[in-house]
């Protein structure tokens, strides 16, 4: 009987290809893009799962506020982690990262750049999971200088990683013993590394300046909720005297949703977002329930075909029973079909997709066997669902009208495949209509003025020998009329890590704003005209003044808004201490209008701009090219460069491009989005093609009549498509609300953004709108151009 279902099936599928490709087709795309969504968030959702200890792993945060400022810190004191220790029994191991273990290793003849490798605790391999090839993990990084090397990175320096073992390598004047290759560091980590040094004896032990990364390891059976309940004694003891009056909170924040669920400043690595993750969760669920109604509604509305095969069924003894189990068997095997077609959709697309997001994605992700398997059971419910009311509806007919071809008054079907329409389209504008907010954004953060000229400027580290010669390297540069400025600074903006620090504003000798927090940037004298960077008040650093080294500042406007000053020239702040321990205050020589050290994510606060205090704090050379050759000027700097560091490799980056890199996520999941929405879009035209061919085969005899009596063919495709154009018009209607809601919170990521106007959504209405009517008219011109005898004439 069930052999019989199924050939019954397939021989239908054959009586009616358009049918049979729409639905196939556009459930085979709707589940290739639903399961390459899948693949996309099982990555997402598997950071550090590898780790065995991974549930009892903890990154320690902070978080403070006060009035005018915040902060939320990935990096803690370097004496944290043993404070924690000793206060909290719960607590089985600690360990800290430090992210400038980096630089040119030597070793022989050989030289090689590595900026990725971190400074971390001997405890760190009792904490993570990382595998040994070689070396004893007890005791790798126990003693000073040592280094555990990956195998990549053991590889490039000794070409055999077993060889690597008990050798000397060197950082400058420092050599480091290797004492262990590990396994490179799974790319699903929330941050990587290619080497692991010994951290420094002399990291410090200062509580009023964060730098590193303190991970600890509860002890099994310890719940992280009785450890919170006890930290604000910690911060009592600890940190109050450092931290002063502000709101603080110390967060222990689960090592497998740092990915998704963290974005602090000083992050380790790129994390994800979770909101991403469920956006293109939901977008997978909805393309195929667009699919699926293609499905159901193609099926209701090809009832009318099929009414005399069901009466002459049940004439030969067919039950109802044995008319829907016919009918989900066709259903089901049209899922069955495009779940084997969506698999090759999946395999042709797989590679250009992980090139675009920059991951790497296995079709069989899953197992093969548990791939299969739901697969199966895919084609069974998916077959089950979409089929289930066509099924029921189909064999409901009455015998009698049936045999007579007639379906009755069937409303409630009708306006059931009215809301499916309107449905799919609902979610096809808000589609549309989120693709070109996100677009217009984006486009938004690229071009908008950050305060100053990121265009054509170069920033690249200076080694510590160039340190000592930037003098010379800028007199060098600037004879060449292909570079127009030089300057140095102490960090590459657009990064979000340049520093921050407190300060006090002083008024008469006395403190009277205390505690306040700001961003913290030493540069020289050429980088705000180097910049471009304009000021609203006072003068810049000059180097014939020789107190501007360490009596002068200069702020930003949103300092000395918050400060109240309305002339801030001559006004003083206080932060830092001299030799002697004593407070040293700054008197403020000029005001920079606010320009944005970070991307546009975040808002622009308080900063104070100094001149370095020592050579060694000029460690970035920012280089302004000029437009008419820019190749030329970038091969000068290098020679420069190579003069003065003859060792190591010319780095450098555009200063447009550390900005641009701030949007890489938001940049790729928009366009992601749009992807989607073209697809889900396809498949929402699908049906209204299939739709409209039904009704132009339905009404075929209608239409002979209507050209024979003088109806035009643009009057006949009004006709077939007003019906449909109407129910897209009221999906308009649901879908704008909808759009605007859903994006008005996700602009909320932005401290600088667009406003939604309603012109984005007529655009998208008026897209939509189009779109459906090309799909309805192609069919429909076809229909109405047809020969009226040759419709007179079928039966």
């Amino acid at each position: 009987m069930i052999k019989n279902y199924f050939t019954v099936a397939f021989r239908s599928l054959k009586r009616n290809k358009i049918f049979s490709l729409i639905n196939i087709g556009g459930l085979a795309i709707g589940l290739a893009a639903c399961w390459m969504i899948a693949l996309y968030v099982a990555n997402e959702t598997s950071y550090d799962n590898y780790h065995a200890n991974a549930g009892r792993i903890y990154r320690v945060a902070q978080h403070g506020s006060w009035n005018g400022g915040s902060f939320d810190l990935a990096v803690t004191p370097p004496p944290m982690a043993a404070a924690l220790k000793i206060e909290y029994p719960e607590i089985e191991q600690t360990a800290r990262f430090n992210v400038e273990g980096g630089g040119t290793i030597t070793y022989e003849n050989q030289r090689l750049q590595a900026g990725d490798i971190l400074f971390a605790d001997s405890a760190v391999f009792k904490i993570f999971s990382y595998h040994f090839l070689y070396g004893d993990p007890n005791t790798a990084l126990t003693k000073p200088q040592t280094i555990v090397l990956t195998n990549t990175l053991a590889k490039k320096i000794f070409g055999d990683a077993s060889l690597a073992l008990n050798k000397t390598i060197s950082f400058g004047n420092y050599g480091n013993l290797v004492t262990g290759v590990i396994d490179d560091v799974p790319v699903n980590s929330h941050f990587t590394f290619s080497a692991l040094r010994s951290m420094p004896e002399d990291i410090g032990n200062s509580w009023a300046y964060s730098s590193l990364y303190t991970y600890i390891l509860l002890k099994e059976k310890t719940r992280v909720e009785s450890l919170d309940a006890k930290l604000p004694s910690f911060f009592t003891k600890y940190l109050k005297a450092s931290v002063g009056d502000a709101k603080y909170k110390m967060e222990m924040q689960p090592l497998t949703s740092i990915h998704l669920h963290s974005n602090l400043s000083y992050e380790m690595g790129t994390n994800g977002n979770i909101s991403y993750v469920t956006i293109f969760s939901l977008v997978a669920a909805l393309i195929l329930i667009i699919a699926s109604i293609n499905y159901t509604n193609l099926s209701t509305a090809r009832s009318s075909l099929r009414v005399k095969e069901i009466g002459v069924r049940k004439v030969n003894g067919s039950r109802r029973g044995q008319l829907v189990m016919m009918f989900l068997a066709e259903s089901i095997l049209i899922t069955a079909i495009a779940s084997a077609l969506a698999i090759l959709l999946l395999n042709l697309s797989l590679p250009w997709f992980q090139h675009f997001i920059g991951k790497e994605l296995a079709i069989w992700h899953f197992g093969f066997g548990k791939t299969i398997l739901f697969l199966v059971c895919f084609s069974l419910l998916a077959g089950c669902i979409s089929g289930i009311y066509p099924a029921l509806f189909l064999s409901g007919f009455k015998l009698i009208p049936s045999l007579k071809g007639q379906t009755g008054n069937h409303k409630g079907n009708f306006i059931f495949r009215q809301s499916l329409v309107v449905f799919q389209f609902v979610i096809t504008i808000a589609m549309i209509a989120g693709s070109f907010i996100i677009w217009q954004q984006l486009n938004f953060v690229r071009t908008t003025n950050l305060g100053f000229n990121k265009d054509q400027v170069i920033v690249f580290h200076l080694s510590r020998d160039m340190r000592k010669q930037i003098p010379a390297i800028k007199q060098e540069m600037l004879q060449n009329p292909l570079i127009e400025s030089v300057a140095t600074a102490s960090n590459p903006i657009g990064n979000n890590n340049i520093g921050g620090r407190s300060y006090e504003i002083v008024t008469d000798g006395t403190t009277i704003k205390k505690e306040n927090k700001g961003q913290s940037f030493q540069v020289d004298e050429d980088f705000i005209p180097a910049l471009q960077i304009k000021l609203a008040a006072g003068r810049n650093f000059s180097p014939t003044m020789l107190t501007d080294k360490d009596k002068a500042v200069i702020v930003n406007e949103t300092l000395a808004r918050d400060a109240g000053w309305k002339d801030p020239i001559g006004k003083r702040i206080q932060f830092g201490e001299d030799a002697q321990k004593n407070p040293m205050i700054y008197e403020v020589a000029g005001v920079v209008k606010d320009f944005n050290i970070y991307s546009l994510q975040h808002k622009i606060e308080p900063l104070i701009l100094q001149l370095p205090a020592e050579v060694n704090d000029k460690d970035n050379m920012y280089v302004r090219l000029s437009k008419s050759n820019i190749k030329s000027a970038l091969t000068f700097v290098a020679s420069i460069s190579k003069k003065y560091n003859p060792s190591d490799p010319f780095e450098y980056n555009f200063l447009d491009q550390n900005f641009a890199k701030q949007y890489e996520a938001e940049q790729m999941q928009g366009s992601l989005l749009m992807i989607f929405t073209v697809l889900a879009i396809s498949i929402a035209c699908l049906g209204l093609f299939g739709l409209v061919t039904f009704t132009a085969e339905q009404r075929r005899k209608e239409i002979g009549i209507r050209k024979v009596l003088g109806s035009s063919v643009s009057g006949i495709v009004m006709l077939l498509a007003k019906d449909l154009l109407k129910l897209v018009m009221v999906a308009i209607v649901i879908a704008t609300p909808i759009a605007w809601l859903t994006m008005s919170k996700w602009l909320q990521n932005f401290q600088y953004k667009i406003s939604i106007g309603w012109w984005i959504f007529a655009i998208a209405g008026v897209l939509a709108l189009l779109i459906a009517f090309v799909t309805v008219s192609f069919k429909a011109i076809k229909a109405a151009i047809a020969n009226p005898v040759k419709s007179l004439r079928t039966e």
